[in-house]
């Protein structure tokens, strides 16, 4: 019984992170930064554009895509440990499990400039490094990723460094060209542009903004919290989520606030530039580990059970569902398919992105009933274990 709560939990917690991408995505028109004039509708919804924004931003920003990081490494932890019982390292096939996920990027980046299963695939090699690593290490090792250390390095050579020069942003000239397919109706040029300069330009704004190292960290609490079964319900591992729930509080509150008046604490712009990052990725992973520790304790209760629990068919074929969503989403906004992009705002956005994830939710549901298992989870498993 424990395991079949076990596996909901983490299911129903990849769906709410489905949810998330989605809806964020959507208001974001799936990196497609174009929004008509605020101009041309009433005050009260120009208003209301702001309070979508904000707390959209304020509440998935960053986060749905470190709950999935977390579940990246849990279920690496999930087979390795199958694979161990049999006497067998799991890692270098998961080597080769990475590879095959570099294939399902390249076809999801056709779609969505910006999609984060690339990193993943590049970054996942450090599961490999760690996977024998004692659990001391790997939370050491965790919480180094974690803490920003290119970030941190940056910033201490322009406290002591008088020669030391800003590093240089490279991202604008590829997100430039990118716009322009969106905005064209040609779907040959959408798929040029993204295999050209989408998977280019997240990496690099990953490794920008210090993404790129926190996703190592991430994935390696993942994998520490699948070793040690922390998603297990029991009464030790309740007090293990409620600890977690206060320490990321304690994190997440001072982070907010100073992010909050970064500009008036900090004079120099060189200076503000450098800490913001660091402020954002803290503040980030305590909210995350709020949220995450938060829905454990809750999924216990009969009325967030029933609120949620449906979320664990998306989460259940996750990868597949990430996919349609770039499918689905870039042909709603881009040129190429409905061009909705240019014609709403961020209210009108927030409510497509709920009316599409409400589809995709049934298609999910119908599948998993049906079937079991997504068609992308399929496939990715019996290429993982194909014979040499």
């Amino acid at each position: 019984m424990e395991k079949k709560i076990r596996i909901e939990v983490v299911d129903a917690l990849r769906g709410f992170a489905i949810l998330g991408i989605m809806l964020l995505h959507s208001i974001e028109h799936f990196n497609f930064y174009v929004f008509p004039s605020a101009d041309s509708q009433p005050a009260w919804l120009t208003a209301m554009d702001t309070v979508v924004w904000d707390s959209l931003f304020f509440v998935f920003g960053g986060k749905g895509y470190a709950i999935f990081s977390i579940l990246f490494g849990f279920t690496f932890s999930l087979m390795m440990a199958k694979q161990a019982k049999q006497s067998y390292d799991f890692g270098y096939r998961f080597l080769w499990r990475l590879l095959l996920l570099v294939g399902f990027a390249i076809v999801n980046g056709f779609f969505f400039p910006g999609e984060v299963l690339m990193l993943y695939a590049l970054v996942g090699v450090v599961l490999f490094l760690v996977r024998n690593l004692r659990n001391q290490l790997l939370l050491l090792v965790a919480l180094v990723c974690l803490l920003q250390p290119i970030e941190w390095w940056h910033y201490i050579q322009y406290l002591t460094n008088a020669d030391y020069v800003l590093p240089t942003r490279h991202g604008g000239q590829y997100w430039k060209l990118l716009k322009e397919a969106q905005m064209g109706d040609s779907f040959f040029n959408q798929v040029k542009a993204n295999t050209l300069y989408g998977h280019k330009v997240s990496l690099i704004w990953a490794f920008e903004v210090g993404r790129l190292v926190q996703t190592a960290g991430l994935f390696i609490i993942g994998y520490w919290l699948g070793k040690n079964n922390k998603f297990d319900d029991n009464a030790s591992n309740r007090r293990f989520w409620l600890r977690t729930l206060i320490i990321s509080t304690v994190v997440f509150v001072p982070c907010y606030l100073f992010r909050l008046s970064i500009d008036a604490l900090l004079e120099a712009k060189e200076q503000i530039r450098l800490v913001r990052p660091i402020v954002e990725m803290y503040r980030n992973v305590g909210f995350t580990l709020m949220m995450v520790a938060s829905f454990i304790l809750l999924f216990k209760t009969p009325f967030f059970n029933r609120l949620v629990s449906g979320l664990k068919y998306p989460g259940r074929m996750s990868l597949t569902a990430y996919v349609m969503q770039s499918v689905i989403g870039g042909f709603v906004f881009f040129g190429w398919g409905l061009g909705l992009g240019p014609e709403v705002r961020h209210t009108v956005s927030l409510g497509i992105g709920i009316l599409l994830f409400a589809i995709q939710f049934y298609i999910c549901k119908y599948w998993i009933i049906r079937y079991k298992q997504g068609p992308l989870e399929k496939l990715w498993h019996k290429l993982t274990w194909i014979r040499s």
